[in-house]
Formats: structure tokens, C-alpha cells, sequence
């Protein structure tokens, strides 16, 4: 097992809190984190029909007869347990008592919010994050090798090809995930709305644009994101709400939570097509900012994540608040530094009045150092940058 950062918080909670639940995407790792996490736990999953079945028939005593504590695994599925569950932590008030997963996350804390609410700790999982694999026998010396295959644990515990896998991983999720939330006749129009987002990494959203590209109307196509987002394949980076008196745009980015993923649905089949793909700059880009999202939610925080772009097309692709400090980040998957990638940080810190030295340029090169108008940092050491902010 790949030692994951999330372990720390989750126990620091398990002593606090009577239920704790773990989100995040489908095969992120989160069973095999709280099992290990919590080994004399009894384990039970609800994917399976007879044990779903079982829990609904008696749910007092599923959830009761056990003496150490109760993991239920996918517990999106059985909704009604959740206020047999109140009931039994209002009586007995015993942290750490039941530990909850789910890979959707809308449905499950639609149910949490009803039932649990004041009673629960709410943790996240993404997958692997580079701090994570640099821990491990593992190579984290390429970016293009990491981006084309993606930080899926599978994929380095199980030595599995991305081609192999990425297939599947989607058609499970459509054929599992998707049905749950939402009853989508049309599974293959489906697909091809995905491999269209993917296509569409780091740009503003667009509905009507993606409306008139794929032919669906514009409602569904709205419905179709709140899905994406519910099972954690994409996210918003949401436009920064500062304008120092400029016009900013309104409409947030699209992001995939893991760019492997992403690369099967760009129909990225080899890491070598990878540098010569259209998008490229984008992936990088998604790459890195899924680190920031993956330092946050393995602390247990809410990330305070944004990008701002005036009117004009001047941009800064990461702002990171933390408390009253603002860190604005740019990206650049280029190997080569050129002071032309100061060129947006410079207008934004002149407009905004922020001290340069808050500034980073992350880049895909090797050298790391310090300038006027703030650091150039490899994308080897981004830990430099996450442990300031």
C-alpha cells in the first residue's frame, strides 16, 4: 500500500467525531485506506446485493452488532441507513464508531446534510499525489510519464497499462456511477459530451458552445456537468472575486481531476503523442493545479483555489488565498524559463499592489530559482510552493 497523507487527519478526526466519511473518485483508494486505517473495524460493502440487502431488512442490527466500529463502503446505496445511524451516535456518542465511503459525491451528502449533520467529518480522497509517489520505489522524474498515466493507485500498485485501464474505468463509471444519479438513455452521446470536456481542459466554460458542438440542448448539457462533477471526473477553478477595478470574466474553468483520465478520453494512446497533442499546455496545467486540490483536501482543508483573466485576455492560471495572503501562481509546461512567463504575474502585481515575492512561476523544467519578480520553481519541487501557502 502507498502510504497515503490523508491517514493522519482521518485519525485526528476518528477521535473526535462519532462518523467520518471519506469522498472522492471511484478507485482513488479510499477502501483500502480506512481498512488499513481502521483494521478492527468490521468492513462491509453495499455494492453487494446480498449484504445491501441484509442492512435494509434490519438495519438495527447491521449497524449495531459490532464491537469495534462499522466501515460501509459505498453507503450512497442504502440512504435509509443514515437515520438509523443518527439515532445510534446521539445515543452512544463513540468516536470513530462508523466510517463512511462513496465515489458520489452528490448523493451522498444529500443524505448526510438530511441526517448526520453536526455528527460527521467529511474528508476527500483524490488520487496519488506527487508527495505521495516521491515516497515510493516509483518514478516521479517525468511529468509527461505521470500525466499520460495518471495518479490512479491501481495504476502503480497493479502495474497496469493506461490503455488497459482508463478504457474500463469509464465505461464502469458510466454503466454504474452514471445510473445512479441520473437516467441517461443515450449512453454513447454520453461519452462523446466527456471526451468533449476533456478537449476543453483549462477553458472557460462554455455551455452554449458545448450545446452546439455536440447537439444536445443546453439544459441537459448542464445536467450533464453536475453528473461529471458529482463523481469526481471534472471540477470548476472558479474566477478570482477581486477585480481591482478591471473587468473580470464571470465563467469558471473546466478541469479533470486526473489527467490520464483525461488523456484516453483526448484519445492519447502513447506518452510519446502526448508533447505533440493540441493540448499539451493545458494538461500540464491540469496536472499541476490537481496538486494544489490534492495538498488541501489531505489536510483536511477547503481549498481556496482560483484563476483571474481581465476582459482583456491578461490572466494568471492559479490564485491561492490563504487567510489575508495571496499567491498567484503561472504555468508553463515548457522546459525552457523565458521572462516572457513573468510577463501577466508583473501586470497582476502592479495592478494589485501584492509584494513580488509571493509570486511563482511553476514550470516544466529542472532548475529552481529566485528573481525580482518572484521564484521559477520546477515542477520537481512544487512542494516548495505547497508548504508556503
Amino acid at each position: 500500500m502507498i502510504k497515503r497523507k490523508l491517514e493522519k487527519k482521518l485519525i485526528e478526526l476518528s477521535e473526535l467525531f462519532p462518523v467520518i466519511t471519506v469522498t472522492g473518485p471511484r478507485q482513488s483508494g479510499k477502501t483500502t485506506l480506512v481498512k488499513a486505517t481502521f483494521p478492527e473495524h468490521d468492513y462491509v460493502t453495499l455494492e453487494d446485493p446480498d449484504t445491501n440487502e441484509l442492512a435494509l431488512s434490519d438495519p438495527r442490527k447491521f449497524l449495531t452488532d459490532r464491537k469495534k466500529g462499522l466501515i460501509i463502503d459505498e453507503a450512497q446505496r442504502a440512504p435509509e441507513l443514515f437515520s438509523y445511524i443518527q439515532g445510534i451516535v446521539d445515543k452512544a456518542d463513540k468516536p470513530g464508531a462508523f466510517i463512511l465511503t462513496g465515489s458520489q459525491n452528490f448523493l451522498l451528502m444529500e443524505k448526510i446534510s438530511q441526517s448526520l449533520a453536526g455528527r460527521v467529518a467529511i474528508l476527500k480522497l483524490l488520487p496519488l499525489s506527487l508527495e505521495e509517489l516521491k515516497n515510493t520505489k516509483f518514478d516521479v522524474k517525468d511529468a509527461d510519464k505521470l500525466i499520460f498515466r495518471g495518479m490512479y493507485p491501481r495504476l502503480y500498485q497493479k502495474k497496469i497499462k493506461p490503455t488497459d485501464f482508463y478504457p474500463f474505468y469509464t465505461q464502469t463509471y458510466i454503466e454504474r456511477d452514471v445510473k445512479l444519479v441520473r437516467n441517461i438513455v443515450n449512453q454513447s452521446a454520453f461519452t462523446r459530451f466527456i471526451k468533449l470536456c476533456a478537449g476543453r481542459i483549462g477553458q472557460l466554460l462554455n455551455i452554449s458552445e458545448l450545446a452546439n458542438t455536440s447537439g444536445i440542448n443546453q439544459r441537459t448539457i448542464t445536467s450533464w456537468l453536475s453528473i461529471l462533477q458529482a463523481g469526481y471526473i471534472i471540477y470548476f477553478l472558479q474566477p478570482h472575486h477581486k477585480n481591482y477595478n478591471k473587468r473580470l470574466v464571470k465563467m469558471p474553468k473546466l478541469y479533470f481531476y486526473d489527467t490520464g483520465l483525461a488523456c484516453s478520453l483526448s484519445g492519447i494512446k502513447r506518452q510519446e503523442q502526448l508533447v505533440q497533442h493540441f493540448n499539451y499546455g493545458s494538461l500540464f496545467e491540469n496536472f499541476i493545479i490537481n496538486e494544489f486540490y490534492k495538498h488541501a483536501y489531505n489536510n483536511g482543508e477547503t481549498p481556496e483555489n482560483y484563476f483571474w483573466r481581465d476582459k482583456t485576455g491578461k490572466e494568471i492560471d492559479l490564485i491561492v488565498e490563504n487567510g489575508n495572503m495571496i499567491f498567484p501562481i503561472e504555468i508553463k509546461g515548457g522546459r525552457t524559463f523565458s521572462n516572457d512567463f513573468f510577463k501577466n504575474l508583473n501586470y497582476w502585481n502592479k495592478l494589485s499592489g501584492k509584494n513580488p515575492e509571493n509570486a511563482w512561476i511553476v514550470y516544466g523544467g529542472n532548475k529552481t530559482f529566485e528573481l525580482a519578480q518572484g521564484t521559477v520553481l520546477s515542477w520537481k519541487e512544487l512542494e516548495r510552493v505547497l508548504s508556503n501557502i
